[in-house]
């Protein structure tokens, strides 16, 4: 997701000039390192 949002970003500014893409692209950035980043579900490891 972070690689689709980089690739949009970079059509964006330099290929097409559309707002949208940039957009969408850094959307997608954020959303991909917020999934990677923050645990979501049991991944803690818990010690006993």
């Amino acid at each position: 997701m972070v690689v689709l949002g980089v690739i949009l970003l970079l059509i964006g500014l330099f290929v097409a000039s559309l707002k949208i893409l940039i957009t969408i692209g850094a959307i997608l950035v954020v959303v991909g390192l917020i999934i990677n980043l923050v645990p979501i579900g049991g991944t803690r490891r818990r010690v006993f």
